[in-house]
């Protein structure tokens, strides 16, 4: 199916970039004929109409982020573009393989790195790289953590390469991994707007996520109780992720609670009810370490819990995801995964990863200091699009910024070339026409310490700024639906 004069896609390129879409020849992919067709014939106002009634729906639900960049915390309408991201099967499949790899090698290091520290002793990943990451946590080193299960939830980073086409892990997300309730919510969405679509395609579903989740922390509890006492522990309504929070804990029927809501007797966790005082078995946390329990980590957290490492260390109660996994997703630390994988499964990587300059090497920092106009550098402990350098469009002035913070603490930052992501059609509402945006996916893998669970497709991320690499939403990034076909096309 050609593009020619398409209606929404007339005039539509993508550049020199690979197009998930669109094959070079200016065809469409087998697997998006289909829906290439239907919207091929649909007028611009027909389009305008659908996306106004989903921003509707995200706005009736309340499906906000907040975007503490400006200042202000301002809570933003999390943006969402209507064409969805099309993979065929035996594409997913690889991808599938690849995290799940990745997920038990990751498990297997931290594993490792809290106990016997051989991939340390045979001297695959330096000491000094591992006990000089500001997320490893000395106070788990030793614990006995419930079936050996650091990985709960994961969020790893897929970008495809426009040069070669192959999918990258661009990095890991394995501390409170955020996003999965736009990935549910964005396929609700669509459901809804593109109903005829969903009728056309075998599309994977994704709704099985809360169900999958809610069993892997009931087999945690350190009780045989069937009626195991979860809780989801949030910062707060001010956190950017509130809305998420709130989400999983009504999808999964349980509590939703605050630090305050809990207390510490006698190394077992009790949660305040109107009838008194209940025992909580499992807490899926998303609150960061450093706010976890003021008495053992931050002393000024006014978030976490007195005394909930003690009651964790005594084996009174669960924590997904563990603590101390931050050292599993600090970014120089990404560099060594496929050496792990190698270690730990004696396999060769499937998913490669995208090549990487740590600038407390010597070697290494000179060859970035001399390169920084065509590099991205990250901040080792930062996420969200934050503590970045994108070298080919920052100013000069910026580009010496960061030189001078590297060399001031080098081990706090990475740098990789440009990865030339691939595009999908999005909507220009101000052009009403089709338009190439750069995309990213985060799948979400559950873990249980036997298998690997992962989401079909996950959340693609997309830069709607015309020629933007960054698809955070703190950034000015969206989302779209990720479909996962059934069958071969």
């Amino acid at each position: 199916m050609c593009l020619s004069d398409r209606g929404l896609f007339s005039g539509y390129t993508a550049g020199p970039f690979y197009d998930e879409m669109f094959a070079s020849q200016g065809c469409a992919r087998s697997h998006y004929a289909r829906l290439f067709e239907k919207l091929g014939v649909m007028a611009p106002t027909q389009f305008e109409d659908r996306r106004k009634h989903a921003d509707l729906s995200f706005l009736l639900q309340g499906i906000t982020f907040t975007v503490y960049s400006d200042g202000r915390g301002t809570e933003r309408l999390f943006p969402f573009d209507l064409i969805p991201r099309i993979l065929p099967q035996s594409e997913w499949a690889r991808i599938e393989s690849g995290l799940s790899q990745r997920v038990v090698a990751l498990n297997l290091f931290l594993q490792d790195v809290y106990g016997k520290q051989l991939i340390i002793k045979d001297r695959k990943i330096p000491a000094s790289l591992v006990y000089s990451c500001r997320h490893f946590r000395r106070e788990m080193i030793g614990l006995e953590v419930p079936h050996g299960i650091y990985t709960h939830v994961c969020g790893i980073d897929l970008v495809r390469d426009s040069a070669t086409g192959e999918f990258l892990v661009l990095e890991d997300n394995v501390r409170t991994p955020s996003g999965i309730s736009y990935v549910l919510e964005n396929r609700l969405v669509m459901t809804r707007t593109f109903p005829e679509a969903f009728q056309e395609h075998e599309v994977l579903p994704v709704n099985h996520y809360p169900a999958e989740l809610s069993r892997i922390l009931r087999t945690l509890s350190p009780r045989t109780d069937p009626d195991a006492q979860i809780v989801l522990l949030t910062p707060g309504i001010h956190n950017s992720a509130y809305f998420e929070h709130s989400f999983l804990a009504q999808q999964m029927g349980i509590e939703l609670v605050e630090g305050r809501d809990l207390i510490v007797d006698g190394v077992v966790v009790y949660m305040k009810t109107i009838y008194g005082l209940k025992r909580v078995d499992v807490i899926y946390r998303r609150v960061d370490d450093d706010f976890l329990d003021p008495l053992c980590f931050r002393s000024d957290s006014m978030l976490g819990v007195p005394g909930l490492m003690g009651a964790y260390r005594a084996g009174n109660v669960a924590l997904a995801n563990t603590p101390g996994n931050g050292v599993a997703d600090d970014k120089a630390i990404y560099a060594h995964v496929p050496t792990m994988i190698r270690y730990y499964l004696d396999q060769d990587p499937i998913l490669r990863t995208v090549d990487t300059f740590l600038c407390d090497r010597s070697d290494h920092l000179s060859h970035v200091l001399c390169n920084l106009h065509n590099l991205v550098v990250k901040s080792v402990g930062e996420s969200g699009g934050y503590g970045m350098l994108m070298g080919p469009s920052a100013a000069r002035a910026e580009i010496e910024a960061f030189r001078e913070k590297i060399l001031a603490e080098p081990r706090n930052y990475i740098a990789q070339p440009i990865v030339p992501l691939s595009v999908v059609p999005s909507y220009d509402s101000t052009a009403q026409c089709m338009a190439g945006r750069h995309v990213d996916l985060r799948p979400y893998c559950l873990y249980d310490g036997q298998k690997v669970t992962i989401v079909p497709g996950g959340l693609t991320r997309v830069a709607l700024q015309a020629g933007s690499l960054v698809v955070n939403s703190s950034q000015g990034g969206g989302s779209k639906d990720t479909w996962i076909l059934r069958g071969e096309c």
